[in-house]
């Protein structure tokens, strides 16, 4: 008989999973998000464009789920093997991502003012 786990206990293990992500280092995630084409899809800075790649910051996607897409894309994405993409070039990517800013707010605009 299988065990189901408790609501309590599968966002336990999430948040464990989340806090053991690789930190990665963002200013090689960004060579790397430029040299291997990531920005053709999804913009420089990771903004996405309509009818190519999702936007992926800000609110990039916990790592795990990012990993996931990298590794297995759904779409018509590339694989990225780690023969192609290593697990520490794939963290630093993430780190890139993250480190990124929003979009700045309408009401810090001058010419809204």
């Amino acid at each position: 008989m299988k065990r189901l786990l408790s609501p309590l206990a599968l966002v336990l293990l999430t948040g464990a999973a989340l806090a053991q992500a690789p930190a990665g280092d963002a200013a090689r995630g960004r060579e790397l998000f430029m040299k291997d084409g990531c920005y053709q899809c999804h913009g420089t800075v990771g903004q996405g464009s309509r009818g190519a790649g999702p936007r992926l910051s800000p609110n990039t996607p916990p790592f795990e789920a990012f990993a996931q897409a990298v590794r297995k894309p759904a779409n018509v994405m590339p694989v990225y093997t780690p023969l192609v993409l290593s697990d520490a070039g794939l963290a630093d990517i993430h780190a890139y991502l993250r480190g990124l800013p929003g979009p700045a707010k309408a009401e810090d605009a001058r010419i809204l003012r």
